[in-house]
């Protein structure tokens, strides 16, 4: 009944035309002249015969799609409705399974993303566990704080949390994005500067060879993560003391090229294509037990946001080299040059 229901209202325009049309031909009639009114009956039923012939028939072909639309739904698919035989509903029916595409690629990736949060989330409560263990073993002994290693320790837990905070920013990312003129030695110096103290416990020598005229379009908090993270990793993974990390730049046909070179104990071949993946660990992860899998993957989801391409290589033994390159940056003027120009234009006048 509500098949019937629902096809009435959506043909109910169109039969009231088709009486209007009957009625007015039968008044034209009447006005040129002709009275038979046995010819007017006849007319009258002939075109509700014709016209109940054509909505019964348009009604059967069309009784499959109003079953499937009046069925209360239990699963997505049933939007995905079959039977279907007239223009009209199979562009409806590509339609629908088009947005059904959508929604599935939206509900895939919203799952994805919350499953990866979720999975990083109970990691990194984990592996907070041995800093926090490790910082009350050192409060019950007796006699005075070891506060070196006190700070170590909560050194461990404050990159914990800056990593969980960045994961969690990476969902709008776009919203907290600005780009701006950055000098290229200025930001890896002050990167330095921040890991200052997990140089010294790892007893890692940095060394910067940029051009303090470098300036790259980029942005600058961002970039501190993801730097930060390839400095982080660089100094962890050197386990001999009296090594370096060199940081140099040069310019290319396509821009310029940071270029982040450690000494350490580098990345096997069969981890090198994954080290960029989430909650990836690798050998190397597994040698220290703290690492998230994380890190680097943060640090990729980056760059590639800011649209600055990286490349990683390594060599077992020999250490793993890091490369970002900007394609926007250009070489700017020096503070001595500024002030040289300054002064010859004093001069003229």
């Amino acid at each position: 009944m509500k098949q019937i229901v629902l096809f009435l209202r959506e043909h109910l325009s169109w039969i009231i035309f088709e009486v209007m049309l009957v009625t007015f031909i039968l008044v034209l009639y009447w006005l040129d002249g002709f009275r038979g009114i046995n010819t007017a009956i006849y007319s009258i039923i002939m075109s509700l015969l014709l016209t109940g012939g054509f909505l019964i028939g348009k009604f059967i072909t069309r009784r499959p799609y109003y079953e499937a639309i009046l069925r209360k739904p239990e699963k997505m698919e049933d939007a995905l409705i079959r039977n279907i035989q007239t223009t009209e509903q199979l562009q409806s029916t590509k339609f629908m399974r088009d947005l059904y595409t959508l929604y599935q690629a939206e509900v895939q990736s919203l799952y994805a993303s919350q499953h990866r949060q979720l999975q990083f989330v109970n990691q990194w409560v984990h592996q907070m566990k041995t800093p926090i263990s490790v910082i009350n073993l050192l409060l019950q002994e007796d006699g005075e704080l070891d506060k070196r290693s006190l700070r170590e320790e909560v050194d461990k837990i404050q990159r914990g949390l800056d990593v969980v905070l960045v994961n969690a920013r990476l969902e709008t990312f776009e919203e907290d994005m600005q780009i701006e003129q950055v000098g290229l030695k200025s930001l890896i110096q002050h990167i330095v500067t921040d890991h200052k103290r997990l140089f010294i416990t790892n007893g890692v020598f940095p060394v910067i060879s940029i051009d303090e005229s470098l300036i790259v379009a980029t942005d600058e908090k961002w970039m501190k993560i993801a730097i930060g993270q390839f400095i982080t990793n660089a100094v962890k993974y050197t386990f001999e003391k009296g090594k370096r990390l060199y940081v140099s730049a040069k310019q290319t046909a396509i821009g310029f090229e940071l270029t982040i070179r450690d000494e350490g104990v580098g990345i096997p071949a069969s981890d090198l294509m994954r080290v960029t993946k989430a909650f990836f660990t690798g050998e190397n992860g597994r040698l220290t037990g703290e690492s998230t899998g994380m890190g680097l993957y943060i640090a990729d989801e980056v760059c590639l946001k800011l649209g600055h391409p990286l490349t990683i290589e390594s060599e077992v033994g020999q250490g793993t080299t890091v490369k970002i390159l900007f394609t926007n940056g250009e070489i700017g003027e020096t503070d001595e040059e500024l002030d040289r120009e300054i002064g010859a234009s004093d001069e003229d006048l």
